[in-house]
């Protein structure tokens, strides 16, 4: 995966993040920079920590399963992607609250990045290579920091939208970064193809 890869990447998973984001706004009577910021370091600090988890886990067992490492990066970004695509046509409603204790973000944070520990197990399979001249595990570093950066910054805007427009966005943004990671599954197949 190139840098063009790991930044549709980064948009795509940090959707969930994006979506409670927006809840998260909606539920705030005053939204500040602070308030922003929390949300965006925590979904930011997961969003990069899951990833690499899941590199380092991937990593270990490669060796075995190299014939078919393509496959499960397809499989597993098309089945993030498929989720995400359905939830964001759930009709089930909202529990917005503008909590920003420990417990409450931690618990967010975790459940809105388990998707990035299954896409870091594709960096194994599917090498990050954003510069040439480092090897793969600076390559994967440097791209969590990247989908990490990426997550704050969306959250951080989300919070935002959220208390301006409330939910109008929550479940397109769900559904693109579903199709986002379901495309990028395909692109992984079809190079294993020798199509692109």
């Amino acid at each position: 995966m190139g840098l063009i890869e790991i930044l549709l990447l980064a948009v795509g998973l940090s959707m969930d993040a994006f979506a409670v984001s927006v809840c998260k706004g909606l539920a705030m009577k005053k939204v500040t920079f602070g308030k922003c910021a929390v949300c965006g370091i925590w979904f930011g600090a997961f969003q990069a920590i899951m990833p690499m988890a899941g590199y380092l886990l991937g990593a270990g067992f490669t060796g075995y399963i190299t014939a078919v490492t393509p496959w499960i990066a397809f499989v597993l970004l098309g089945l993030i992607g498929g989720n995400m695509v359905k939830e964001s046509m759930s009709k089930e409603g909202d529990k917005s609250n503008d909590d920003l204790g420990f417990k409450t973000m931690l618990t967010m944070a975790v459940a809105t990045s388990i998707d990035a520990l299954a896409v870091g197990v594709t960096f194994a399979c599917v090498p990050v290579r954003i510069f040439s001249g480092l090897n793969f595990l600076l390559n994967t570093v440097i791209g969590v920091l990247m989908i990490g950066v990426t997550t704050f910054v969306i959250s951080c805007v989300g919070v935002k939208i959220g208390n301006i427009f409330g939910l109008k966005y929550k479940n397109k943004a769900e559904m693109a970064g579903g199709i986002i990671l379901i495309c990028l599954g395909l692109k992984i197949i079809l190079e294993h193809f020798g199509v692109f």
